[in-house]
């Protein structure tokens, strides 16, 4: 690998939208066709595809891995893919699109930074389309694209994609979704996919590989609002760094800067930046999402859990969240008065489920207020309350401080993620 690869942007980005639209499919001729699969690799995909007796080599087999995915030709649980071109590094989360396996999506989307959203164009937009469109608006994807497959089933017809695009259009204006891109492809055939289509002749866009590899992703972080989670304090206890204390830890917003002034949470006491270690030695600034040491120019009890900021912009420090819950769990649904265990960001703290304020019906988006018994794949607003202060932010403003895991202590399973309002 070349070093402009080795040093170059990484883009997230997931594949959401109905069964059967061709998400596998897709990821399968990105792959393929920007030639990041190896021969045999190849070869393997093409001999499974000759046995179950398909025409021509199934792309799909590519990700999707379980055997109970092969034998029903449809996703369930979310793969995760690397690859990369001379321009950038890309990992892909293909997530499933039943919509018993919201929670595979949630946790598929929740990092990245465009979601593809993909449309069968026999079908139009669909009731599973705006379940996705929904979900990735409230993860706050930064970038969506929405892309019309299997336009060769349709003779690559013009008048059926503007069709769907100006219905997605106006669903998609009733969302928090700031950037919306429109691509025609047949995932199958290739077209428009890596290679540009001769057979639209009428779209003049990008590809969607060209589309990958220049959308602007540096600003989707939040780089005013300083945040840095301690993971660890690193005290080596040898004569040659005697004094040695670093905080290290992965940015989540702002950026540090050698000399800064800065205040530790929740102790509130203050200090300067005296030298930033990355992976490659001292460094001057460090922005997210960079994992990096900070050495202080003054001794602090500092310890996991705690976060480093500006002292004239620090986050909330509240007991209370109001968060959107999506919940996991399929054997207990979420119970009002429940007591979980929560993560945010490095701090660990317990917590009780005060109110349950409504669960919300992902195709109309309205609140049901009626029926708040919270089960698996249910999006629902909550009231947690915890056993100590935690420092947040809006999950709007930075999706890292702004979010929350719950854990069931019983059985030390993950049953349910949430976004802080």
């Amino acid at each position: 690998m070349d070093i402009k690869t080795t040093n170059s942007e990484l883009l997230r980005f997931t594949t959401a939208g109905s069964v059967d639209d061709g998400k596998s499919t897709l990821i399968g001729r990105l792959l393929y066709d920007s030639k990041s699969i190896y021969q045999d690799q190849y070869e393997a995909i093409e001999r499974v595809s000759e046995r179950r007796g398909e025409d021509g080599v199934n792309l799909a087999l590519l990700t999707d891995g379980l055997k109970s995915e092969r034998e029903q030709g449809i996703t369930i649980d979310v793969a995760y893919r690397y690859f990369s071109t001379p321009k950038r590094k890309f990992i892909i989360a293909d997530t499933p699109g039943h919509i018993q396996y919201t929670r595979n999506m949630v946790t598929g989307a929740s990092t990245a930074n465009v979601a593809l959203v993909l449309i069968d164009a026999r079908n139009g937009v669909v009731e599973q389309t705006k379940r996705h469109a929904i979900i990735s608006s409230l993860l706050q994807i930064p970038h969506l694209v929405v892309c019309i497959n299997k336009m060769d089933l349709v003779d690559y017809s013009q008048e059926q994609y503007e069709t769907i695009k100006t219905s997605f259009e106006k669903f998609a204006s009733k969302l928090d979704v700031k950037d919306v891109s429109f691509i025609p492809i047949s995932a199958l055939k290739g077209d428009n996919v890596v290679n540009r289509s001769e057979n639209m002749p009428w779209y003049e866009g990008a590809t969607l590989m060209y589309y990958l590899e220049n959308v602007h992703i540096a600003s989707d972080h939040n780089l005013i609002d300083n945040r840095f989670p301690v993971q660890y304090v690193i005290r080596p206890y040898n004569d040659e760094h005697h004094d040695y204390r670093g905080y290290a830890g992965r940015v989540a917003g702002g950026t540090f800067k050698v000399g800064d002034e800065i205040i530790a949470l929740p102790s509130g006491f203050g200090s300067k930046i005296k030298s930033i270690v990355g992976p490659r030695g001292e460094q001057s600034d460090a922005i997210p999402p960079e994992s990096v040491t900070i050495l202080l120019e003054d001794d602090i009890d500092i310890s996991r859990g705690d976060m480093i900021v500006r002292p004239n912009n620090q986050p909330e420090v509240v007991q209370d969240l109001d968060v959107m819950i999506c919940w996991f769990d399929h054997l207990k649904a979420l119970t009002p008065r429940g007591k979980y265990a929560i993560r945010h960001s490095t701090q660990e703290a317990r917590c009780i489920v005060k109110e349950v304020k409504y669960k919300l019906d992902i195709q109309t988006l309205s609140r049901d207020q009626e029926d708040l018994e919270i089960k698996v794949n249910d999006i629902a607003r909550v009231v947690l309350r915890s056993t100590k202060p935690l420092f947040i932010d809006a999950y709007k403003q930075n999706r890292i401080t702004g979010s929350i895991i719950l854990i069931d202590e019983a059985t030390n399973n993950t049953v349910g993620v949430g976004m802080v309002i």
